[in-house]
């Protein structure tokens, strides 16, 4: 007969890693983790948090213990982007700027860039350089700072709402 340790190991372990990897994320996006597994993960988050392991600030973010609570809010936005993804993605991970997070589905590799208002020619001045044949999903703050991103690899535009809504867009004209 398997021990509780046993049998909820792997998902503690997971769940720690995904508060250690993506510091900040509300509790309904690391629940959004494990598909079909929400009150287990909601009963390893208290479990987690009783040992010590991790924290919940007054927001609403987890972080790992010994963290400061600081909220990289474009990484918590692009985490709903992946969270769309997540059922069929292999593997995912935090990046360096301008990309936030890259995430393998479907055979192939995404990354997540997220573009503030005002950042655009920064960011595709930095996005060009890299040619690493992935699929770019650009975050925006706002719709209309899509016709001033022009760089190679994008395949859509979105915007992620406070609830986590994501909205997708295409650029007129093909991109």
């Amino acid at each position: 007969m398997k021990t509780r340790a046993e049998i909820y190991g792997n998902e503690a372990a997971d769940l720690l890693r995904t508060v250690t990897m993506y510091p900040g994320l509300s509790e309904q996006q690391l629940l959004c983790f494990h598909p079909g597994k929400e009150d287990t993960a909601k009963a390893l988050l208290s479990h987690l948090e009783r040992q010590g392991r991790i924290f919940q600030t007054e927001s609403g973010g987890y972080f790992p213990a010994g963290q400061s609570a600081k909220i990289d809010r474009a990484l918590v936005r692009a985490v709903w982007v992946l969270l769309d993804f997540i059922q069929r993605a292999d593997y995912h991970a935090p990046a360096d700027f301008p990309v936030k997070l890259v995430f393998f589905a479907d055979g192939e590799l995404y990354e997540v860039a997220c573009v503030e208002d005002g950042q655009e020619a920064l960011v595709c001045h930095a996005l060009r350089g890299n040619k690493g044949g992935s699929r770019r999903i650009i975050l925006v703050d706002t719709p209309a700072q899509i016709a001033k991103i022009d760089c190679p690899g994008i395949s859509g535009f979105c915007t992620v709402e406070e609830n986590g809504q994501t909205h997708y867009f295409k650029k007129a004209g093909g991109t």
